[in-house]
This record gives C-alpha cells, structure tokens and sequence, in this order.
C-alpha cells in the first residue's frame, strides 16, 4: 500500500515538475489572464496571437523571465530572430539559470545558422541541469541534427 500511495504522489506532481522545467514560476503564471492566452496560442502554433497576449502580459509583468522566454520563442517561430534574440536574453538576464531560455536561445543561434553560439548554451544547460534534463538533450538532439545537415 505504501508503495502505491508513493507511485500515485510522484505520478501527480509530474506535470508539476514539467511545467518547472520550462517555466521558472509556475504557479504565479497560472494567474496571469494574459499568460495562459499566451501559452494556449503557442500550443495552436498561433504566434500572432501569442505574442499579442504575452506582450500585454508583459507590460504588467515586464521582469518575467517566463514571459520573455515565451515571446521569444513565438517571435522564432514567426521567424522574426531580433526579436526573439532581444527576449530571450531578456530571460536570461533576468534569470541566467533558466532552462527553456536556453534551450530556446540554442535553437534560435541553429535558424541563425550560429551553431557556436548554440553549442555555448549546450554547456550552459549542462551546469544547470546534468545531461539528463530534458532541456539538454533536446538542444544537443537539435545541434546533431544541424551538424548532419551540414
């Protein structure tokens, strides 16, 4: 019974620790109207609307890390690399440890065809984190990846 109750416990804090992964601060994001419009959008891959509810977000926020990370990665994807740079090292300035902005930033320097710069976030993320974080092993999956196709 024991073990059970242990297996359920760590089951139910997994999203938890997941959203930790890529968010330095989960729970004060949840409250954030305009944060979880945001991320919605990203998960529809509608960066448009991304960027507009994670920009009034951040007017009311302009030192989340989170939120900067997120513009980033929508400005990525709307292919608009000033812009996501500018964020991303936004979050990371805010908080050097944060392990999505890393993450990010690295597959942001591979589109900009920089895979120096993303290496350098590689060792970054391998500091903060081990190897084994998933942060990590996507970005060094990423830098193979564009290494192969080279």
């Amino acid at each position: 019974m024991r073990k059970l109750m242990f297996v359920l416990m760590l089951v139910s804090s997994f999203p938890h620790a997941v959203a930790n992964m890529t968010e330095s601060k989960p729970a004060a994001n949840k409250e954030d109207a305009d944060f979880v419009a945001g991320k919605k959008a990203i998960e529809r891959k509608d960066w448009k609307s991304a960027v507009d509810a994670l920009s009034r977000a951040l007017t009311r926020k302009p030192e989340s890390a989170d939120i900067h990370n997120y513009l980033g990665y929508a400005y990525r994807h709307l292919d608009d690399l000033t812009s996501s740079f500018t964020h991303y090292k936004e979050a990371l300035r805010i908080d050097p440890n944060h392990r999505g902005a890393h993450e990010y930033i690295g597959q942001a320097y591979l589109k900009a065809g920089q895979p120096d710069k993303a290496a350098e976030h590689l060792t970054r993320l391998e500091q903060i984190c081990g190897k084994r974080c998933e942060e990590y092993q996507d970005l060094a999956k990423s830098i193979g990846a564009y290494q192969k196709g080279k």
